[in-house]
């Protein structure tokens, strides 16, 4: 590097400044770690699949892909799911997690295929598979059958946390589907800011003291108690609910409660509502009743009968009488939260 002269060549002066520049720099990168800004990365879905047991031509079989920064998650792996990430020009051997609903076809015949072709492609990395009781069986057969030489990790989970980060938590809840089947919620954590002005006040330094203080733990500071509250401005992460096969049960409002987003099956419209009944299913008007109890943002419908292939705002019509902010999704539309 050139030396930085003053006019005088002053040597000393040169190495003075430098040093100074160096701490100013490390001053800077101290800041953004002290103070970093509250921006929010994002939670991308792309549906793949929004049909129910039996696909359309407009409507394949459940699966969503989430991506949030180096996480890419593919929720359910209906039949054809590899031909829709074809389609949503996106590659299967992106995918670091799968998490499974429950284990009828519509929601797991496109796995045997997905992981044949990520062994095909030598996948390196370890895949893992979330899923209800009898998960790990049906995986160990289709490694057995397919004799797959990829990496698989399988957990079998019932409820509470099944996957955390530092920046990401997701949790399961049981549903009411006469098979062992899961609700999920993908909730990126809150994020605190320290406010400059209040640390001034209180007289706090620049100390490993700050990031307790960011992390939302407590600080003992000249013999007082200082408490995230008082010196930190938050932002609250974002929350979406998977909720894809069941009937009506508590954990369904209770896993959603005040989500951002409730991506939710309504397989039936209300005149087939003992047909949702006998085989597990929600209607439309059922899947907002829940958004409305549990007081979401927003609810997005999927898993669409057939029998609604051409008239899908029969089902969207009788959900907004309920809860107004509505919509269903069809293949390949993307949402970002």
């Amino acid at each position: 590097m050139p030396a930085i002269k003053q006019k005088t060549g002053s040597p000393f002066f040169s190495y003075s400044f430098l040093s100074f520049l160096f701490y100013k720099s490390y001053l800077n990168n101290l800041y953004k770690l002290i103070f970093p800004p509250l921006n929010m990365e994002k939670i991308n879905l792309t549906f793949l699949g929004t049909g129910d047991s039996i696909p359309t031509k407009k409507r394949s079989h459940t699966a969503i892909f989430l991506t949030y920064k180096n996480e890419n998650i593919l929720i359910d792996c209906g039949e054809g799911t590899q031909r829709q990430f074809k389609i949503a020009k996106t590659s299967p051997s992106k995918i670091s997690k799968i998490f499974i609903t429950h284990l009828h076809g519509d929601h797991v015949l496109g796995l045997p295929g997905l992981l044949q072709t990520l062994h095909m492609n030598n996948y390196t990395k370890t895949l893992e598979i979330y899923g209800p009781k009898g998960t790990k069986t049906f995986v160990s057969k289709l490694k057995d059958i397919f004799q797959l030489k990829i990496n698989l990790k399988v957990h079998e989970i019932s409820s509470g946390i099944a996957y955390e980060t530092k920046d990401l938590e997701i949790s399961a809840a049981q549903m009411n589907h006469g098979t062992p089947a899961l609700a999920y919620a993908f909730k990126v954590k809150d994020k605190l800011r320290l406010d400059k002005a209040k640390l001034k006040t209180l007289g706090l330094p620049h100390s490993p003291l700050l990031k307790k203080l960011q992390a939302g733990k407590s600080i003992k500071f000249k013999g007082k108690t200082i408490k995230p509250s008082q010196v930190a401005k938050g932002q609250l992460g974002q929350r979406v609910v998977f909720i894809l096969d069941t009937a009506t049960n508590p954990n369904a409002i209770k896993i959603s409660k005040s989500a951002d987003l409730l991506v939710c099956e309504s397989t039936f419209a209300n005149a087939e509502k003992e047909k949702a009944s006998r085989n597990k299913h929600l209607t439309a008007e059922q899947a907002a009743t829940i958004a409305k109890k549990a007081k979401v943002k927003a609810l997005v419908l999927t898993h669409i009968s057939q029998r609604y292939d051409s008239n899908p705002e029969k089902i969207l019509n009788e959900a907004k009488k309920v809860f107004k902010n509505t919509s269903i999704v069809k293949d390949f539309d993307k949402l970002t939260i």
